[in-house]
């Protein structure tokens, strides 16, 4: 089953609220096979979570890791859960914005579904209790997400979009980040974005640029300057249509009119920088396979 990044095209931010939340308008896309995670579950004797990839370490496999919370969660509303062997392949950097830990857990939740053990309506219900970004991540696909996260809402028809995803390895730690958005008064002129169809990379890159923002990038820049430094990179490559840091950073995205430019910049940028985490995909293009 893969675990698809998560890419936030926009994202606007509300006034902090008495509960510590905000509430959020983004529109959420998925990447392709190229900036995924995976899942695989077998039949067992007891439960058993194995990891592998290039992100694998051994802190991911405590009982804090989102499919085993996911699990968990199914356990303590009464669900008889089969001891499963998992193996979750890690290729998805760990805390780069990236919604890694949610997708996660949202391939655990329809691995679930697809055995029977669930039905959506409870994986939704059991997703909501396990994170923000759990619930879109459940669905895998292109959606509003509005409220604190919970508010899912289908989006209008868009095109695949061609892009690079590029984190450079540095954290960016969400708290922080928020805490620094409402400390300097953020959340002034919050409203729903009414997007129009879209059928071209150009129209949809065009309109993003000029109507919606990511309310969090200024904040994150200023604790972590190197997220300037790769969304300076992303704005001076050719064929770009649009640069933008993903959710509250580290990670950023560009778009391109086409595959080919987006693989082109992925080569460019993994000469220059070799320790950056770079990948060339299709956002909205993906399978759930």
């Amino acid at each position: 089953m893969l675990a698809p990044a998560k890419v936030n095209l926009f994202l606007h931010v509300d006034r902090v609220k008495p509960n510590g939340r905000h509430d959020l308008d983004s529109l959420v896309v998925f990447a392709g096979a190229e900036a995924a995670d995976r899942l695989e579950a077998r039949r067992a004797s007891e439960l058993s979570l194995s990891l592998k990839g290039p992100f694998a370490s051994l802190e991911l496999s405590s009982p804090e890791n989102l499919v085993l919370r996911a699990i968990s969660a199914c356990e303590a509303k009464g669900l008889t859960i089969p001891p499963l062997s998992l193996t979750l392949h890690k290729s998805i950097p760990v805390a780069a914005g990236l919604g890694g830990g949610s997708a996660d857990a949202g391939a655990m939740l329809r691995t679930l579904i697809q055995m029977g053990t669930l039905t959506a309506p409870v994986a939704l219900t059991i997703a909501r209790g396990l994170g923000g970004d759990v619930p879109v991540s459940l669905r895998s696909a292109t959606s509003y997400m509005r409220g604190e996260g919970e508010r899912l809402e289908p989006a209008n028809a868009l095109p695949a979009l061609p892009a690079i995803l590029v984190n450079p390895g540095v954290p960016c730690p969400t708290g922080a980040v928020f805490n620094a958005y409402d400390k300097a008064g953020g959340g002034d002129g919050f409203r729903l974005t009414d997007m129009p169809d879209f059928d071209t990379v150009e129209s949809i890159s065009a309109f993003l640029s000029g109507e919606t923002r990511n309310d969090l990038e200024a904040a994150a820049i200023n604790l972590v300057p190197t997220i300037g430094a790769v969304l300076e990179r992303l704005h001076a490559l050719p064929g770009n249509r649009l640069a933008r840091m993903s959710g509250s950073g580290a990670s950023c995205f560009a778009l391109f009119s086409s595959l080919r430019e987006a693989k082109a910049a992925e080569k460019a940028l993994q000469a220059s920088q070799p320790h950056w985490w770079v990948r060339a995909t299709l956002l909205n293009g993906h399978a759930q396979t």
